[in-house]
């Protein structure tokens, strides 16, 4: 797991708890912070719920809250060291593009879970239009540039090691036994907004089309995805500057 450059943002974390708001609005319980930084979300979420905060990250040295213990856990090579069906909420904030196998650690999550509980999963939205742009001019996505060879110098990019679009956040999120319940953005990206004025129309046309073409040609478009891919060329999508996600582990798994 390569090491944060900052934590979250203010922004993120009111859309995290828009997102504990639209899931589980009487959330109560235990709760998980994987990330946990200095523990500003802890705090947060402690003044708006009845939790039980419990903090992991790849070091206990960033913590500001007195008393609170942080586990300290390597994602791309441990377990997370709590028993199964353990948490009712996981926050995965600013996490998911520092690790190397996301969806190893999606499948630890949903086994920490109780049945019916809540994860929140936010990360860059790389397919704002500014990133879009800029994949398309220099071949990396926003906050995604090229890495040193040394693994002493990845840091360079702020950690950022695993671009994941929204699609494939919640593709991984399935295939690990999460379904997902909620998706939205922190904020608009303003720097994005003069492209979609430009682009909008085109993108509106030659996406229906492409997926048109999917479905017909390829098959690899069909009812049970098809909300997830229309989402990637909508607005939101289009001009946000974080996506959040938040899913449930079925009651029956």
């Amino acid at each position: 797991m390569s090491e944060p450059a900052k934590y979250s943002t203010p922004s993120i974390h009111l859309a995290v708890l828009e997102a504990i708001e639209a899931g589980e609005p009487a959330l109560a319980g235990e709760h998980l912070d994987i990330g946990s930084g200095d523990g500003r979300l802890i705090r947060l979420l402690n003044d708006k719920y009845t939790l039980t905060s419990h903090a992991c990250d790849y070091t206990d040295t960033l913590m500001e809250i007195e008393g609170q213990k942080v586990d300290v856990v390597n994602l791309d090579h441990d377990a997370l060291p709590y028993a199964d069906n353990t948490f009712d909420l996981v926050t995965f904030t600013e996490v998911v593009e520092h690790v190397e196998n996301h969806r190893a650690v999606l499948r630890e999550i949903h086994r920490v879970l109780r049945p019916g509980g809540l994860v929140v999963v936010t990360t860059p939205n790389i397919l704002n239009l500014k990133s879009r742009l800029r994949f398309l001019f220099f071949g990396f996505w926003n906050l995604f540039g090229p890495l040193h060879i040394s693994a002493s110098d990845k840091y360079s990019t702020g950690g950022h090691i695993n671009p994941i679009s929204y699609f494939y956040l919640c593709h991984s999120m399935h295939d690990a036994g999460l379904v997902p319940a909620y998706s939205g953005i922190d904020q608009v990206q303003r720097s994005s907004i003069p492209a979609l004025i430009l682009l909008w129309l085109p993108i509106a046309l030659l996406s229906r089309k492409a997926i048109s073409r999917e479905q017909r040609k390829y098959k690899t478009v069909d009812k049970h995805n098809l909300p997830l891919v229309q989402e990637m060329n909508r607005i939101p999508m289009l001009l946000g500057r974080t996506i959040v996600v938040a899913a449930c582990k079925p009651t029956g798994g």
